[in-house]
């Protein structure tokens, strides 16, 4: 029922001779929503707001809490939903750390919209704060370069995690692609075989 709602809707912006908007483009608009929310208020926060006080310790409280939120928010909700991976980490008893990869059946394509989106404001937003530390350094306001070294941390775990998360994904649906071409049923199977007959006849010919 929902996914007709939105082909009618879309449909009736197209026939209008609208543009439908991003959020009828995608397929979990809250999600996405959410994925740009926190994020950009820690930025806003950040930039604006010496306009509104000038306790530091408030401006930096708000920031951390957007950081955290937007942080388990991207890692937890939007990156499943959007993308469809997923990554956790897992310390072991020797200390040691290990990084876990989950990501969706490849057989379940995905909103180009969601995807796009994801990518970009996964991005976007640590180089923007990068900016800003530079920007600390070059002024000496080393103070807030301490609420820029806590957005760059989180920020980069993200991006880090869903970089190396997609690289597996990638890695393991080519591997799946080539063991069905190679060794599966049906028409994968009909060409290993064809493949196999053929280096047997090249063989025996040769010998």
């Amino acid at each position: 029922m929902g996914t007709n709602t939105n082909n009618t809707t879309l449909e009736a912006d197209l026939e209008a001779g609208g543009q439908p908007s991003i959020l009828k483009q995608s397929s979990h608009p809250v999600c996405l929503i959410f994925h740009f929310l926190f994020r950009i208020g820690a930025i806003c926060t950040y930039f604006f707001g010496t306009w509104f006080t000038d306790n530091f310790v408030l401006i930096f409280v708000l920031c951390v809490l957007l950081l955290v939120f937007d942080f388990w928010t991207v890692k937890n909700v939007s990156g499943r939903l959007l993308v469809g991976l997923r990554w956790w980490s897992e310390n072991k008893e020797d200390g040691s750390t290990t990084w876990l990869f989950e990501s969706r059946d490849p057989s379940r394509p995905l909103n180009p919209v969601d995807s796009r989106l994801f990518w970009t404001g996964l991005y976007v937003a640590p180089a923007i704060w990068t900016v800003f530390g530079i920007l600390c350094i070059l002024t000496f306001k080393l103070t807030w370069l301490v609420i820029v070294a806590v957005a760059l941390a989180l920020n980069m775990a993200n991006v880090i995690g869903y970089t190396q998360c997609d690289k597996d994904a990638k890695q393991k649906w080519a591997s799946g692609f080539a063991s069905n071409m190679l060794g599966g049923s049906g028409a994968g199977g009909l060409m290993g075989g064809l493949m196999s007959r053929g280096i047997t006849r090249m063989a025996g010919s040769m010998f």
